[in-house]
């Protein structure tokens, strides 16, 4: 079975790390092809490790004629490939991969949601008018719609999309990759100049309004000056002394001398291992990767009641509304006032138990399997 990936860029973010883990899963019978509208990015590079060279295109705005040409040599190379499926992932590829896959003859078509919902404080005027466009068409150009998220799929339904083309994967994860060490954990902690006995909380999100970083860091000023003494690192792409509104922050919250700048890292698993406690303070999320990481690493999280990242979280964690600095420096405290103690291991050792049993990278790649095959037969 030959299965086409197009997806809008293949930069840093949870849909293209998603994509990449199921593709290096390396499923019996099944042959990837993956095509990025806008350049190769970081995962671009990654995929070449894993043995699959992905087709580059360079999208640029929509109605550009450079675009135009761009779309009929999409249509020309999905004719070429012939694949079985194509699996879209993110708006502006489900509506113009989607379309383009039609009109080389390949109508088996899935469509991938990866976010929870559209918000004009946090998405382009043009977004937002290609998922409704997007809705328009769902009940003709998609076979199904693979959303890693329940609360994606009830908001996308209310949005006009045809409700009787959901299938909801949640994401799944590579639990050797994700797992506790406790070596790795000492050596970034001692690149980071936190000592052994030092609380790290951390927030692995680039700087972007939706993963509202400036909630978090008057929440940890809030828990500062409660007598907290708060540790934090944030990772991700844009969080460096380099960002000028993130400094001016910083200074406003007095916290230049207890939050550490680490900038965009490969290397996630040891960034979880080296925290004791993620925080996610996110205003709005579909299916939170770095949650899942956190916890397979165990390390319990505080999250924002955003998408999925309570239903992950569980019993396992602090769950708080979004935009909420108030009661999330009140999680931060609580969390900070059990650690050590008998409650604080058993939380560990659960929220691992809760992604092996729920969240493994085993079990996504076959419902995605499944929803193919599915779909081919039709």
């Amino acid at each position: 079975m030959k299965i086409l990936h197009i997806i809008t860029s293949l930069d840093q973010g949870g849909a293209e790390a998603v994509l990449c883990r199921l593709v290096a899963s390396r499923q019996e019978g099944v042959e990837y092809s993956v095509i990025s509208l806008k350049g190769d990015g970081f995962y671009g590079e990654v995929l070449r490790a894993n043995g699959l060279d992905p087709y580059s295109f360079q999208f640029k705005r929509f109605f550009q004629l450079t675009s135009l040409f761009e779309f009929f040599r999409l249509v020309r190379l999905i004719a070429k490939l012939s694949p079985d499926v194509v699996q879209t992932w993110l708006y502006h590829a489900d509506l113009i991969g989607g379309v383009a896959a039609r009109l080389a003859g390949c109508p088996r078509v899935v469509w991938g949601i990866r976010t929870s919902r559209l918000s004009p404080s946090l998405n382009s005027r043009f977004t937002r008018m290609v998922a409704w466009l997007c809705s328009r068409l769902s009940p003709i150009v998609p076979v199904a719609i693979a959303t890693c998220s329940i609360e994606a799929a009830k908001e996308h339904k209310r949005m006009g999309y045809d409700p009787a083309k959901f299938h909801v994967i949640p994401n799944g994860f590579d639990l050797v990759a994700y797992a506790p060490d406790t070596t790795v954990r000492q050596q970034l902690r001692q690149e980071w100049g936190v000592a052994k006995e030092e609380v790290l909380f951390g927030c692995v999100a680039r700087w972007d309004p939706y993963k509202d970083h400036p909630s978090l860091l008057l929440a940890l000023s809030l828990a500062a000056a409660s007598g907290t003494a708060v540790r934090c690192v944030l990772v991700g792409g844009g969080l460096t002394v380099s960002n000028s509104a993130l400094a001016e922050l910083l200074s406003k919250y007095n916290l230049t001398d207890s939050v550490v700048l680490a900038g965009s890292r490969s290397d996630i698993p040891s960034v979880m291992n080296a925290l004791d406690f993620h925080i996610l303070s996110s205003a709005s999320e579909a299916f939170p990767n770095v949650v899942a990481e956190a916890m397979a690493c165990g390390t319990p999280c505080i999250v924002t009641d955003v998408g999925d990242a309570a239903m992950i979280v569980g019993a396992t964690g602090w769950i708080v509304p979004p935009k909420n600095p108030g009661l999330l420096a009140r999680a931060i405290e609580d969390a900070m006032g059990g650690f050590g103690g008998k409650n604080d291991a058993k939380r560990r050792i659960e929220a691992r138990k809760r992604i092996v049993d729920d969240f493994s990278l085993q079990r996504m790649t076959q419902a995605y399997v499944r929803l193919w095959q599915s779909v081919a037969s039709k």
